[in-house]
């Protein structure tokens, strides 16, 4: 399957571009504000991508920046793009946030996680499971919008271009047995099965590496082709909410973490190794 332009990205390309324009200007939010009629609210809310901005407003920011005809050209189409629907939109109800407008065009997803296998991996089997557990109230019909979801995201793995996807999975991860066994000896036979794949890498931190870089849990790194155009994303995940992270350092320490974790575990034969024993040992 072709990849397609991700209206998440081209959103944070246009707020990133108008940050930019304005810095360039040496004009503050409260000087924008001012200029254009606006809220400064209003300002902050579309440079931080809690509201969109609609053409006459483009248009007014983009004479106060004195942008380029090209620029003009260039942003114009990113607003246009950026107002377009992702697969994901029609599951608005079950995917809260954006993260899988983000992942929709990364070039390389590299996420350590410690309580369960990643959603691009997971069967459907062990997704119920998992969801039953989260959602206790959850009926047939919304379980089922969830699963779905989840199917719709694994297409990114078949696409023309797929991403580079490494996996760290703490073995606690591996050893808790979701749904039974005979759902957790299938779960791990998938996740064998991927590693076959030249663009997926799994590896196993096993509880004999001891205290790691990452206790606190969870986390994502996402790279893009266009680094210039769209710096790396972290999403930092736990029960509440997620959290996105951009700035620089927030990323290299995040990286710095992934690469601590990597030395740490099991190298990625071994790994497969170290599932096919688990799968072994499950008791029905």
């Amino acid at each position: 399957m072709a990849s397609t332009a991700s209206p998440t990205i081209r959103a944070r390309r246009l707020r990133r571009e108008l940050r930019r324009l304005r810095a360039q200007q040496g004009l503050t939010v409260d000087e924008v504000a001012r200029s254009v009629g606006w809220h400064r609210a209003k300002v902050i809310r579309i440079e931080q991508g809690h509201s969109g901005v609609s053409s006459d407003g483009l248009r007014k920011l983009l004479d106060l920046y004195e942008a380029s005809p090209d620029e003009r050209d260039a942003l114009a189409s990113l607003a246009r793009q950026a107002r377009q629907k992702g697969w994901w939109s029609a599951y608005g109800d079950v995917l809260p946030d954006d993260y899988v407008g983000f992942e929709a065009e990364a070039a390389a997803i590299s996420t350590f996680q410690s309580l369960y296998v990643p959603g691009l991996l997971q069967t459907e089997e062990y997704a119920r499971a998992i969801i039953h557990a989260g959602r206790t109230t959850a009926n047939k019909e919304e379980v089922d919008r969830v699963i779905a979801a989840r199917q719709a995201r694994k297409v990114l793995l078949t696409r023309d271009v797929p991403p580079k996807l490494w996996i760290i999975l703490d073995e606690a991860a591996v050893r808790r047995a979701v749904g039974g066994a005979k759902v957790m000896r299938a779960q791990l036979a998938r996740i064998v099965e991927a590693c076959q794949l030249s663009t997926v890498e799994v590896q196993v931190l096993p509880f004999a590496a001891g205290a790691h870089a990452s206790m606190g849990g969870a986390f994502t790194i996402l790279d893009y082709a266009e680094a210039a155009l769209d710096p790396t994303i972290v999403y930092v995940d736990n029960d509440t909410n997620t959290l996105l992270l951009e700035e620089e350092q927030q990323v290299s320490r995040y990286r710095l973490v992934f690469d601590h974790l990597r030395a740490k575990a099991l190298d990625p034969d071994q790994s497969a190794d170290f599932l096919v024993r688990v799968s072994a040992e499950l008791q029905d």
